[in-house]
């Protein structure tokens, strides 16, 4: 068998070997998976093959009982990313981590990497949520919303822009027949 090897994985592969893989785990385990493997990697003195593991988060503004409150929301449900050097010991180590169910891309024991690239952009990403929290609800132009406070309370009307900088929401509301534009904030409006 000859090796091929795809230009982007030598040339861009780190000093030290170590690549990043995407390991599935169950929905709402990530933060689970990435303690498990750390007391794994702990437990078996195997610092030497793996570096960062993350859970690509990013931070959402969220309105409870009419406050806002940042949330954490995963931006890849279902995925942890892993650097590590890719031999049979640290690929069972991270296989048979409770909660994993497998490694994403390659063959069934031979895992593909992505690229240093790739994870760059989901940690600027994550960077971004954290300087600034995206509301958790997104609104769209033309969709169906009902007033749920104020004046105009249980109004429904269509969305006609969205303004993410001041949390605010124009909608067409249909009073006495006409249809009048109505500036209101995020959390007094709902989907239909």
């Amino acid at each position: 068998m000859s090796e091929s090897v795809a230009p982007d994985t030598a040339a861009n592969a780190p000093a030290n070997g170590m690549r990043w893989y995407v390991v599935h785990a169950y929905s709402g385990m990530e933060k689970a998976v990435e303690r498990n493997i750390r007391e794994r990697i702990e437990r078996a003195g195997m610092h030497a093959k793996f570096g960062r593991i993350l859970v690509p988060t990013e931070e959402v503004v969220e309105l409870k009982n009419g406050k806002k409150s940042v949330t954490e929301r995963r931006f890849f449900p279902g995925y942890v990313l892993v650097e590590m050097l890719m031999d049979d010991e640290s690929w069972h180590l991270v296989k048979h981590t409770s909660k994993v169910t497998g490694f994403v891309g390659g063959a069934r024991n031979r895992p593909a990497p992505i690229s240093e690239a790739e994870v760059m952009k989901i940690v600027n990403q994550m960077q971004e949520g954290v300087e600034k929290p995206r509301p958790k609800v997104e609104w769209q132009v033309g969709e169906l919303v009902r007033v749920k406070e104020g004046p105009f309370t249980d109004f429904n009307g269509a969305v006609e822009e969205v303004n993410y900088e001041k949390s605010k929401v124009r909608v067409s509301v249909t009073i006495f027949g006409r249809a009048t534009p109505v500036e209101l904030d995020f959390s007094q409006v709902e989907k239909v």
